[in-house]
């Protein structure tokens, strides 16, 4: 279920490369953003055109005064060492992050599990955007991977996960998920549920928000 998507920079840095050609004959598909369903109304979400401005670096501290967080201290492509200041900064650097326990010590949960399959011989209704369905008790999320494939993801809280060995998963799936899926997609999301070896999980981990005296 990772590395199915190429953000923009990646492909760029595939260019920088010589590695373009990576990229040929693997059936990508572009995707412009997401059609938001909920309650029977529908929204497109495009992404964003070019609204901010870049930089590019290695975050090695943090910059404090007087106990506030004033910027960051980092290296660039040619290893200069820079500062930038900010009203706001925002330590967002993944589960291996060298400044967050300069912050605090959080404890990290996993509310739900991703629960994802491959749908075959379907089209999503608006080409080149995937969808999400805000549903209850599983939002669902649909995007193209390739011409003839579907990635779907399920999200499913995680005091109700089922099993996938011994079919409840299959069940939790056809039961309380599929009546909420688009009319186009229902008969694939079937199928798919129903391949052997088709179902996988992977858990959403999240960090609780704690009050710390960094400010």
């Amino acid at each position: 279920m990772a590395g199915e998507s190429l953000i923009p920079g990646g492909y760029l840095k595939l260019i920088e490369l010589g590695l373009v050609d990576c990229v040929d004959e693997i059936d990508a598909q572009r995707l412009l953003g997401y059609t938001l369903y909920k309650d029977g109304k529908k929204a497109h979400v495009s992404f964003p055109l070019e609204n901010v401005s870049l930089e590019q670096g290695t975050v090695t501290s943090l910059i404090e005064e007087n106990g506030i967080v004033k910027g960051v201290q980092y290296k660039n492509e040619s290893d200069q060492v820079l500062t930038a200041y900010a009203s706001l900064t925002i330590v967002c650097d993944g589960c291996f992050s060298n400044l967050r326990r300069s912050l605090c010590y959080p404890k990290v949960d996993i509310p739900s599990y991703f629960v994802g399959f491959i749908l075959t011989n379907c089209n999503l209704p608006t080409k080149n955007y995937g969808a999400i369905i805000v549903a209850h008790p599983s939002p669902i999320v649909f995007s193209p991977i390739s011409s003839t494939e579907i990635r779907c993801m399920v999200n499913v809280p995680s005091e109700k996960v089922p099993s996938v060995s011994n079919g409840e998963m299959a069940c939790y799936l056809k039961t309380q998920v599929a009546p909420k899926v688009l009319p186009e997609l229902y008969d694939s999301f079937i199928s798919a549920i129903e391949k052997k070896g088709n179902i996988r999980i992977a858990p959403n981990k999240i960090m609780a928000a704690a009050p710390h005296l960094t400010p």
